[in-house]
């Protein structure tokens, strides 16, 4: 009767750990996905400053020296709903681990490789009455500022037939027999937890501009910005020196796009996308900049020479008020033409025309080999056998040789006279007058 409810509570336990999904990834976007954190509508006269700002902590580059302490776990202990907790164990990412209680080292068990496989679940090899109480498994990353939680119920009973699990609609319920051992599943398999990442890989910045009437997915690319410090401007180069992002701006978070001075070509919906691929962090902040004819005013005084300047991409300049604005005489209106749709058919004709050419040479080059071989037929030549040269004076004979052969009285035994006379024949002896009967005779002799 013992074996019973032992098996019934692995049985339970086994159910509920392969039925836990990533708790806590659920809210978390996809990797290509952004979220919409802000939308603000900003109006500025021509000629003035303008300062999209765009700052989030999260994206602090601090360069982990901890020695991948960043991640940790703990389990913590409270006798129930509001009472005082208190920490039982808690492990590092590097494989540190720390038991609080004088009585629990060698009782509490938590896997080694919990940071490797996502098995956070604490193993209390034997219950005792004090054991009873709620526990929380916490997964902290002070990098990335996340905090994650499950609590898990653990009750003591002495009768066998009530030792099982059961979900009570918030959390889960564990009953277990008294010295018996109780597995707190707490499994999290996502990305943040089990794996370590350098930050310069995986923190990026971009902005993006939208012409008036231009949709989301064809805006323009202006600024990537890398934590590894490289920096990417699009766009022509007269426009690069009025746009500008602070240098530190992953030292202190602040990714705000200043451009100075404003013209009326500026006019658009501005995007800040924020993606931390490690942390999970892809946000994205919307500024619909509205430019004004500049007011009169008192002019501002004539600019440096471009060369003195430089990439002002790569300058840092804190925020200040606005400054006044200035009256332009011109202003520059750059009109983009689409290209048609016989610029891309003509394209193609190009490309396709080339192994079309080449296919037409093919054809004509096997037509005239083919030509060729017919008016010249395929001549044997005696003088070649088997691919050796025959040198025909090596077979020369000599008539003398012939006609001697020819006259030699050749003496051949023949079963009869036909034969005989067939051979001769074929010698050419007939013509000579012979004598039957004496030929019969040596026939007959022998």
């Amino acid at each position: 009767m013992e074996q019973l409810p032992r098996r019934a509570l692995l049985c339970c336990l086994l159910l509920l750990q392969s039925c836990s999904v990533d708790l806590f990834s659920a809210g978390s976007p996809g990797p290509g996905a952004s979220t919409v954190v802000s939308e603000a509508t900003l109006s500025q006269p021509a000629g003035a400053r303008a300062l999209l700002r765009c700052q989030s902590p999260r994206m602090v580059w601090t360069q982990d020296r901890f020695h991948d302490r960043q991640r940790v776990v703990h389990w913590d202990l409270s006798g129930g709903p509001g009472g005082p907790a208190r920490r039982l164990l808690d492990m590092y990412s590097a494989g540190e681990q720390r038991v609080y209680a004088a009585r629990d080292p060698g009782r509490l068990l938590l896997a080694p490789a919990a940071f490797q496989d996502g098995n956070f679940s604490l193993i209390i090899r034997s219950v005792e009455e004090q054991d009873e109480g709620l526990y929380t498994c916490n997964l902290h990353h002070h990098y990335c500022h996340l905090y994650e939680s499950l609590a898990i119920l653990l009750r003591v009973t002495d009768d066998p037939l009530e030792a099982g699990a059961h979900w009570d609609g918030e959390k889960e319920v564990l009953v277990v027999e008294r010295g018996f051992p109780a597995l707190l599943t707490c499994v999290n398999r996502a990305q943040v937890w089990t794996e370590r990442h350098l930050e310069e890989e995986q923190q990026v910045v971009h902005w993006d501009r939208q012409p008036p009437g231009v949709p989301h997915d064809r805006a323009d690319r202006l600024l990537d910005l890398y934590a590894s410090g490289e920096r990417r401007a699009y766009g022509p180069p007269f426009l690069h020196g009025r746009m500008e992002v602070s240098p530190d701006a992953f030292a202190r978070g602040d990714f705000s796009l200043s451009i100075d001075p404003l013209e009326l070509a500026d006019e658009g919906t501005y995007s800040c996308h924020l993606h931390h691929h490690y942390c999970g962090l892809h946000e994205r902040r919307i500024f619909h900049l509205a430019v004004s004819e500049p007011s009169p005013g008192p002019r501002r005084p004539p600019p440096l020479p471009e060369d003195t300047l430089g990439n002002r991409t790569s300058q840092s300049r804190s925020p200040s008020p606005a400054d006044p604005p200035v009256v332009q005489g011109h202003n520059v209106i750059n009109v983009i033409i689409p290209e048609s749709r016989t610029h891309f058919f003509q394209q193609l004709g190009y490309v396709l025309a080339t192994p079309l050419l080449f296919i037409l040479l093919l054809i004509i080059v096997v037509l005239a080999t083919r030509r060729w071989r017919r008016q010249k037929g395929y001549a044997y030549d005696v003088k070649k056998s088997g691919g050796k040269d025959v040198n025909l004076k090596e077979f020369a004979v000599e008539s003398a040789d012939l006609s001697q052969i020819r006259s030699e009285d050749i003496r051949l035994d023949y079963k009869n006279n036909i034969l005989k006379e067939r051979v001769e024949l074929a010698l050419g002896v007939l013509g000579k007058n012979s004598d039957l009967d004496r030929e019969l005779q040596k026939e007959y002799c022998k």
